[in-house]
């Protein structure tokens, strides 16, 4: 594998920092850090995508809406990935909407930049593909979760992928957002918190989740935390 030796200030982007130093020279100039707000609509569903963002301490969310108004996270990204696919992918536009889940910074890069390096064929292009896969595998798998599964084991593998995104054990997430996110009602979510809050595993206090025996929320999650996290291993080396 080419040399991946970059400066001192390089991104905490997992993507980024992958990158053979010669691609990641050719980038890093476009760098455009920025800082996104809890609640920030990055693109709406059927709008045009002008950037693709890598997240570094920020945590973006999926959501598809339905007609009744009724929305469910299909996946999440945090500085593991980036924000955009349909960019690379043939489209200039998703039918989710991006909204950031937790506050922070990205790297963020223009469509067309974007789009050119693609073109090139280099590592970039073989990364962004094999994330699109493990992006595609989360996805899925969230499917399937919340088709099968409690709100309970749907909320603790939440917090575990949230947790391996933005490596902090405090969240600061309201219950009504959580609802929004795993598509179930806030009263459910208001149990399922309250139990895994009797049990020792987390705090929540004022709209911050604490994390406090993640090994605990391990054994309470449903498989489908393992089956995400296996695959961004072996196709990325990374959970």
């Amino acid at each position: 594998m080419a040399n991946t030796t970059h400066p001192k200030n390089s991104p905490s982007n997992h993507l980024l920092a992958a990158l053979p130093a010669g691609e990641y020279q050719r980038l890093a100039p476009y760098f455009e850090e920025v800082t996104l707000n809890l609640g920030q609509v990055l693109y709406e569903s059927g709008e045009q995508i002008d950037y693709l963002y890598f997240p570094t301490t920020s945590m973006i969310s999926l959501l598809q809406t339905l007609e009744d108004g009724m929305t469910s996270e299909v996946g999440l990204t945090g500085n593991e990935g980036v924000i955009g696919i349909a960019l690379f992918l043939g489209g200039d536009t998703t039918p989710n909407q991006a909204i950031v889940q937790i506050s922070g910074q990205a790297i963020r890069l223009k469509a067309n930049l974007i789009q050119e390096e693609f073109r090139r064929g280099g590592e970039f292009q073989l990364i962004l593909l094999r994330y699109t896969q493990a992006l595609i595998t989360q996805i899925s798998q969230t499917a399937i979760c919340n088709r099968l599964h409690g709100v309970e084991q749907r909320f603790c593998r939440w917090l575990l992928l949230s947790h391996d995104r933005v490596k902090t054990n405090k969240l600061d997430m309201t219950q009504e957002l959580i609802a929004k996110m795993l598509g179930g009602r806030r009263e459910s979510v208001t149990v399922a918190a309250g139990r895994l809050q009797d049990a020792g595993l987390i705090s929540y206090v004022r709209g911050q989740i604490t994390i406090l025996d993640r090994p605990g929320l391990e054994k309470t999650v449903c498989e489908c935390y393992q089956v995400v996290k296996t695959e961004y291993e072996r196709l990325l080396g990374f959970s």
